[in-house]
């Protein structure tokens, strides 16, 4: 039986798991407190034995307070395990700001966070079977610009030219099974169309009947730290490698369909 064992069970990987349990896998993943039916992260016997008998292996742990806890703890131990397959989720952030340029695989990492471009180049190193998985933002049910329309925490950002790429979390499932069958290296997995916040704000308050949020300059919008680094990147991230390598096709192709869904 297939055993994918999981570092982190969060929004992309949870719905991950639901797949392949759905598939007759056994999937283990951890947790920082070990909720029912996990692994608790520092329950070193457990991950180790866990390790032992995965046969697929996949973090989704960001880097936190400058370093990668999973590649600090456990880093040789997922070297020398006797899995097949080992991926990472890592971040389109690792490109840096491109002025809004398309980039692919061959860009250079020149991302703001040292970190998180130094947990990307680690994990790809690791081993010789080893996917990355460059993500940008991530919406899904629970989890998109409508629950933040509903909540009133839309924003417009009066930012012309500042375009984003995306991806639904059912895609992000469907690109790591689709890599099983192919071979291992850096991927991005991006929707087809990039578009502006903005954009993106307008089309879901008109799903919803909702008014537009008022249009106003960055600095004026009172954004969270993170969310005001969001604006501060502006990029087209383009998806062709997976699909010619790894056979992906995205089920939602756009933030139209991909909306469209979670409204249903």
């Amino acid at each position: 039986m297939s055993h994918m064992l999981i570092f982190g069970m969060g929004y992309a990987a949870s719905r991950l798991a639901e797949r392949l349990r759905a598939r007759g896998w056994e999937v283990e993943g951890t947790t920082r407190d070990g909720r029912a039916g996990s692994i608790a992260f520092v329950d070193e016997a457990a991950v180790l034995s866990a390790l032992r008998g995965a046969t697929h292996i996949l973090s989704s742990v960001p880097p936190a307070q400058g370093a990668d806890p999973v590649l600090a703890r456990y880093g040789q131990a997922i070297a020398l395990a006797p899995a097949r397959w080992t991926g990472y989720l890592s971040s389109t952030g690792v490109y840096g700001d491109c002025g809004g340029a398309w980039v692919d695989e061959s860009a250079p990492v020149q991302g703001r966070r040292a970190d998180r471009n130094a947990a990307d180049a680690a994990w790809a190193a690791l081993r010789g079977d080893m996917r990355v998985f460059r993500l940008p933002g991530i919406y899904g049910p629970g989890r998109s610009i409508l629950e933040r329309i509903r909540e009133g925490r839309a924003h417009r950002i009066d930012l012309p030219g500042q375009v984003f790429s995306r991806v639904h979390v059912d895609d992000i499932a469907g690109g790591v099974i689709a890599s099983f069958a192919g071979p291992p290296g850096v991927y991005n997995l991006a929707d087809d169309e990039p578009c502006s916040q903005n954009r993106l704000g307008e089309w879901g308050c008109a799903m919803l009947g909702a008014p537009l949020p008022p249009l106003q300059a960055l600095d004026a919008a009172k954004l969270s730290p993170a969310a005001h680094a969001f604006y501060a990147e502006n990029r087209r991230v383009a998806n062709g490698k997976a699909r010619r390598l790894l056979g992906w096709r995205l089920h939602y192709p756009t933030y139209r369909e991909g909306l469209g869904a979670v409204l249903d």
